[in-house]
């Protein structure tokens, strides 16, 4: 069962990463003209479009994360203990707190998108998505590398 729900959640997050990264890109680096390449056609999405979805998955994911989580605790942390696996083990409790700190930038995320803070806040939208960004990279890739070190359920 744990390991169906870390499927889940790994697809979870996977979609909240590109929909992230899609939309940090488009406001970090705006397209002036519509060229047809791809990396202009990356950068000229209709970024504000993607702001519910990610709210809503960056929830979805943290609550699947937050099921599993017993079973990191009680089976895969104690491993990584005993073989005293410091920086790993460091490595997630920090991705605990950013996630907490994500989940707590949420309401500023969600404001500052709103049509009507459309050219207001054009630099603070742009700093609370990279740093939304940022965060869930880092717990992507966290969670991946520690999913490696010891597979989940065995």
């Amino acid at each position: 069962m744990f390991s169906f729900l870390l499927i889940i959640h790994g697809l979870a997050a996977v979609a909240l990463l590109g929909a992230l990264t899609h939309q940090t890109i488009s406001v970090l680096w705006p397209a002036r003209a519509r060229t047809g390449s791809f990396v202009s056609r990356l950068r000229s999405v209709p970024s504000m479009t993607y702001t519910n979805a990610v709210v809503v998955m960056f929830i979805a994911t943290a609550i699947l994360g937050s099921i599993i989580y017993t079973e990191y605790r009680l089976s895969i942390r104690v491993v990584l203990q005993d073989y005293r696996m410091r920086i790993p083990e460091g490595a997630f409790e920090l991705k605990e707190h950013l996630i907490s700190i994500g989940l707590g930038l949420l309401p500023a995320y969600w404001f500052y998108w709103r049509p009507a803070n459309a050219k207001e806040h054009a630099a603070t939208r742009a700093i609370v998505t990279a740093l939304l960004a940022a965060i869930v990279w880092y717990g992507f890739l966290t969670g991946h590398v520690l999913n490696d070190i010891r597979g989940f359920g065995s």
